[in-house]
């Protein structure tokens, strides 16, 4: 039987990392990533979270950099991540002692004339790219 193609999100950050063994046992080990598929000899992964997709590439000079690769990375910019159960989360944040840059509370977003309600929380990979974990919580209309 012929496995359905992969179906890409049509936006994919690509992050360069400093080393990507390290990187993967990060998303994969410590929080639970699925790593659909690499190129080990281009030191590259593209791995997932609950239709969330991501690609990582270690540096080398092929990369497309445009400017110095200081820590952290990724300055200005955050990663918002949809998950099912954000505990499963927190656990494994616990588990592997990551330090949160924010820990988990509830937010309420106005968008027109209601609010949805997500419960969030925000941590930093090991190059400091800000990853954004929220669970949805409804929505209820603005009084």
């Amino acid at each position: 039987m012929k496995e359905d193609p992969m179906k890409f999100n049509r936006l994919i950050p690509e992050l360069l990392v400093k080393n990507i063994d390290d990187s993967k046992l990060f998303y994969i080990e410590y929080l639970g990533f699925t790593l659909e598929y690499e190129r080990e000899e281009d030191h590259f992964a593209f791995i997932s979270y609950e239709g969330a997709q991501l690609m990582l590439e270690q540096d080398c000079s092929e990369s497309w950099i445009t400017g110095e690769m200081i820590l952290p990375r990724g300055r200005g910019i955050n990663f918002q991540i949809e998950t099912d159960n954000l505990e499963s989360i927190i656990d494994r944040i616990k588990i592997n002692k990551i330090p949160y840059f924010r820990e988990a509370k509830e937010i309420w977003y106005k968008i027109n004339s209601i609010e949805e309600g997500v419960k969030e929380l925000l941590i930093q990979d090991l190059d400091g790219y800000l990853l954004r974990f929220q669970q949805y919580l409804g929505e209820r209309e603005i009084s």
